[in-house]
């Protein structure tokens, strides 16, 4: 069956997921593919004969970017949890802030490590501290993962060196560091609106249980949280495997940016700073914590570990079929489809790149390319309507916030790390994107009548 419209592909698309995994309840990455074959099927796009090379090509391309890190990732979750360097840390953190305001040291952690590393890199280290936090103060668990999505995903659609916004600066022509300042401008309330007053408000009305998760039960983190200080291992390193990565990958940001091209320090940046391998650094070192502080023989430690590389695998087919399927919707057509027609509506500006960024982010699932290709369709019409192209940044990234669901690779890393269920992520994560988009918006708006730049 072939049609011409690509709104039909994302329909069929969207009926399919929705059939196969709320109705039918198929495991994530079964129902995705099929719904990745479904819309190749649909669409006029891609040949049928090309459809199934599609889908594994766009599979593999998410598995080149994401299956060392995942897996490392696993390791180190695994192991700061069952190691008990993840409880030193949050009795670190809830020593500065209190129980009673624990969820703003995940927040603070997340929002500035989104800076230099990718949202997916900062989920993965911090998900072991909420999952800790969540044995330690009995509850809360849905702020935790409120504000975890919020702080990473402000930073990381918002504020440059982050590739997302940088490229958009350049696509703009804006001023690094004006958009630099402007955008933890707007990411701080946008972030604190959408990760602290709705994770409140949602964590009133569920309580999320602890599950298994990244190879660890509920059951051992919540015997490691009841250790002494005395028997965990010591702040620093317990620290180590978080600080080493994004010291890494921040100093890699940091030379690309500063350092003149073909200097020998871009070498070593590029290589240490690389997320295979600053993750890999990481996990050996979350490795040698857990196997100094357990009685476990080296045959005990590598059963360990592959329990984890097992649950990071899980996530890997997850997160990359996900990701297949927001590709295959957007060589369908549907994101420029959308573009094309929002771009003769006469909406303001401001809100016309929010629109087209947003509605991207919901058709094809991928906040970075909702937002270059806002910026580049809003880029001609910026700066001589009266616009400064600042602001249009800022509309167009947190347009690129609006939803997150089930053809967004973040959705399920989000489910899959915290061990939460398909409706608890939709009542957490995607709808801390859409209050953060709304926000986003309209503080945009705000501040620039109030300070038009012009």
């Amino acid at each position: 069956m072939v049609l011409e419209n690509p709104l039909i592909p994302f329909a069929v698309g969207l009926l399919t997921v929705v059939l196969l995994l709320v109705w039918l309840k198929l495991p994530a990455f079964v129902g995705l593919i099929i719904a990745t074959f479904v819309v190749g099927i649909v669409t006029t796009e891609v040949p049928i004969v090309d459809v199934p090379t599609t889908t594994a090509e766009a599979f593999g391309e998410i598995l080149v970017g994401i299956g060392i890190p995942i897996l490392m990732a696993a390791i180190i979750g695994k192991t700061l949890m069952e190691s008990g360097a993840a409880e030193r840390i949050v009795r670190g953190f809830l020593g500065l802030t209190g129980k009673d305001n624990s969820e703003f040291a995940l927040l603070g952690s997340s929002y500035v490590l989104s800076i230099p590393v990718f949202f997916d890199n900062v989920f993965y280290l911090l998900a072991p501290i909420g999952r800790s936090m969540r044995a330690r103060t009995g509850g809360k668990y849905a702020i935790y993962i409120s504000v975890l999505g919020a702080g990473a995903l402000g930073t990381h659609m918002l504020v440059p060196p982050t590739p997302g916004p940088l490229a958009m600066a350049a696509e703009l022509n804006v001023d690094l560091g004006l958009a630099i300042l402007v955008g933890m401008s707007v990411a701080l309330p946008t972030t604190l609106v959408g990760g602290v007053v709705y994770g409140r408000w949602i964590d009133q009305r569920m309580d999320i249980p602890l599950r298994e998760a990244m190879g660890t039960t509920s059951e051992s983190i919540q015997e490691t949280a009841d250790k002494s200080t005395a028997e965990l291992p010591g702040l620093a390193e317990s620290s180590l495997p978080i600080a080493l990565p994004v010291a890494l990958i921040a100093a890699n940001t940091i030379a690309g940016v500063a350092v003149p091209e073909g200097s020998s320090i871009l070498s070593a940046t590029g290589f240490f700073g690389d997320p295979n391998i600053a993750l890999t650094l990481a996990a050996l070192a979350a490795t040698g914590t857990f196997y100094r502080m357990s009685d476990l023989d080296k045959e005990a430690l590598g059963d360990e570990l592959t329990e984890a590389l097992k649950s990071g695998g899980n996530i890997i087919a997850i997160t990359a079929a996900g990701g297949a399927f927001g590709a295959m919707l957007q060589t369908a057509g549907i994101g420029d489809y959308i573009a094309e027609g929002l771009g003769e509506v006469g909406i303001p500006l401001l809100l016309t790149g929010w629109l087209i960024a947003g509605l991207i982010r919901v058709a094809q699932g991928s906040g970075t390319v909702a937002i270059l290709t806002g910026a580049a369709i809003m880029a001609p019409l910026t700066g001589g309507a009266g616009v400064h192209p600042v602001w249009m940044m800022m509309a167009v990234g947190t347009g690129g916030m609006l939803f997150a669901w089930y053809n967004d690779s973040g959705y399920w890393i989000v489910k899959e790390v915290s061990g939460i269920t398909q409706a608890e992520t939709f009542k957490t994560f995607s709808a801390v994107n859409f209050v953060m988009s709304i926000t986003g918006i309209t503080v945009v708006l705000i501040l620039s009548t109030l300070f038009p730049l012009t």
